[in-house]
């Protein structure tokens, strides 16, 4: 039986060859499922051939229903690597060049009276500006996502007219009265969760209680404090070592924002008529605005960031809140409407006030173009929420396609990037995990084990710790509750325990997933995460179904391996040294 040659992929200088660290590059080969027996690298310096030529054996690392995929972690010599991929099953033996097939890619004779290997692939020069380098310190976070309108109400004097009473129904109008100062109030509940880092819905003068339509990016709005109470929140955030990043809305503004409000007065004849992107003058909004905006939302009219004048206004901005408060970073919203020349500008010029400052865009989808190394650290990671959803709120997939998707996910982006994605169950746009879940806190609570064991940063949502629930835009956004007797304090505490797991484990702040694919069927998933260093593995198993299943230790545990978490409450029985039950309904980790 031949290989399979049309599911042989690689590509250079991608998300298949990259700059690990400043002496590392990690290449990556996907082939047809269970075809190939083993993949080696054939590598060296171009300038030094044949006496630099190495073959290193490549790693499978992960299979799906498809494809295999295998990675190697080399260091060339000088810096510079060139390679080729040798393919081997029982059958035959092929290697893989930049040119095709080719059964000897050793032997085959250069072109042109060259003496190094032309034909192979290149990763020219490992230039250290070329690493993929996120903060340090988001690996090891835990983040809190608060939506300031509806967390906590601490300075009655700011509530704007006709403030709804706290626990009311919300709106798409309506408002609440919460503000920084609140959130200031019970940053002790943060800390008493475990989390490490607060992510904040915007801030700046709006009309809207979600504060997405900026009306002045150079004020927080005053429902919410100003310039001083923000400084008190990072720096009180920074006293319990708690990062704070903001959220820039910079694909659009807000109807009111003054230089649009001079272009529906001005039409043409505004200063400002280039700052949008205006289809005929005058400006229209019904029965849909003449210009482009967010959606169809005349409200939310589109920036032109290609205009001098605009980029320079939004990087001052996106500098100025940085230097003025000390925040950690920014998350920029609709970041996939926004030309890729903007967000490296905005990248250099951020990283140049705060080199660690995390740099997080919201993309829905594969977000591979902005995950360079050049604009975005990180992205919002929807695709994991829509694969948990899809395996315990939904029931749509079984295990095998979770675990197939989940690990061909990890094939997208370099590993760096891999270790911050953004991770969350729902958010400010979606319906509340526990609403999705049907009200089953069950399945909740195997769904906070995922994503508090996968590989990223995980994000919880206001008020899921303590059972909040809620539907479509405004109810998934309700006040806190912070009645001690409304909250489910099981649940609270629940939490807890699974944040302070992953926080006290290297292993899964910074490990690597491998699934036990023959273990990843049905109702039941199993993984390991790893850093490779001894004593650094941890198993998680979960089972969704109604009855038990027995599930054998995965081998890089030791049979004495025990269990360190677990969701319910039934004793795990062993059948011998290295396999147990599994109860129904039930997610477990061992180390």
């Amino acid at each position: 039986m031949t290989i399979t040659r049309s599911a042989v992929h690689h590509r250079p200088k991608s998300n298949m060859a990259y700059a690990a660290d400043a002496e590392t590059v990690h290449v990556r080969l996907r082939t047809e499922r269970d075809d190939v027996d083993a993949c080696h690298l054939l590598h060296g310096d171009k300038f030094d051939w044949p006496e630099s030529k190495t073959l290193t054996a490549m790693e499978k690392v992960h299979a799906d229903a498809d494809h295999d995929y295998w990675q190697v972690a080399v260091q060339p010599e000088n810096r510079r690597l060139c390679y080729a991929f040798q393919l081997q099953d029982d059958d035959e033996a092929l290697w893989r060049t930049e040119w095709g097939f080719e059964e000897n890619a050793t032997t085959a004779l250069p072109t042109m009276g060259e003496t190094r290997p032309i034909h192979y692939y290149e990763y020219p020069f490992l230039n250290p500006e070329d690493v993929i380098d996120p903060p340090e310190w988001v690996s090891d976070a835990v983040f809190y996502q608060i939506f300031p309108e509806r967390f906590a109400n601490g300075n009655p004097e700011n509530d704007p007219a006709e403030t709804a009473d706290w626990g009311e129904s919300p709106t798409l109008d309506n408002h609440f009265g919460g503000d920084l100062q609140g959130i200031i109030d019970h940053l002790d509940h943060l800390v008493d969760l475990g989390v490490t880092a607060i992510y904040l819905t915007p801030i700046f003068a709006a009309e809207t209680n979600h504060k997405y339509d900026t009306t002045d990016y150079e004020r927080i709005d005053p429902q919410f404090g100003d310039e001083e109470t923000l400084s008190r929140l990072v720096d009180a955030a920074h006293e319990r070592d708690m990062r704070v990043i903001l959220d820039a809305v910079f694909n659009h503004c807000g109807r009111q924002f003054a230089p649009f409000q001079d272009v529906v007065e001005n039409g043409a004849d505004s200063e400002y008529a280039d700052w949008f992107h205006v289809q005929e003058f005058p400006v229209e909004f019904e029965p849909r605005p003449t210009f482009d905006a967010f959606g169809f939302e005349g409200h939310m009219p589109k920036l032109n960031t290609a205009n001098p004048e605009v980029r320079d206004y939004l990087l001052d901005v996106a500098t100025h809140w940085i230097e003025a408060t000390d925040a950690d970073g920014w998350r920029l919203d609709v970041a996939d409407e926004v030309s890729h020349a903007f967000w490296r500008e905005f990248r250099r010029e951020v990283k140049a006030v705060k080199a660690d400052a995390y740099v997080l865009g919201e993309v829905w989808h594969d977000a591979a173009p902005w995950l360079q190394g050049d604009q975005f650290d990180a992205t919002m990671n929807y695709p994991f929420t829509y694969a948990v959803d899809g395996f315990l709120t939904e029931g749509t997939m079984d295990a095998t396609e979770f675990s197939d998707r989940v690990g061909r996910f990890r094939f997208r982006y370099p590993e760096q990037v891999n270790q911050v994605l953004f991770n969350m169950l729902g958010s400010h746009d979606t319906p509340r995990l526990l609403h999705r879940c049907d009200g089953d806190e069950t399945r909740l609570r195997l769904a906070v084990l995922l994503l508090l064991t996968a590989p990223g940063t995980p994000c919880l949502y206001y008020g899921d710790e303590v059972g909040m629930t809620g539907g479509e835009d405004p109810d998934c956004r309700r006040t806190m509750v912070w009645d001690e007797s409304e909250q489910d304090r099981d649940l609270l505490a629940f939490f807890r325990e699974v944040v302070a797991l992953r926080n006290d484990r290297p292993a899964l702040r910074r490990g690597r997933i491998s699934f036990e694919r023959e273990q990843c069927e049905g109702d039941v998933v199993v993984y390991v995460m790893s850093t490779g260093e001894p004593d650094e593995s941890v198993a998680v198993a979960v089972n969704r179904g109604a009855q038990s299943v027995a599930v054998e230790l995965p081998d890089e545990l030791p049979a004495d391996a025990e269990v360190v978490f677990e969701t319910g409450e039934s004793e795990l029985r062993r059948s011998d040294d290295r396999t147990f039950e599994l109860p129904a309904s039930t997610g477990i980790v061992l180390e």
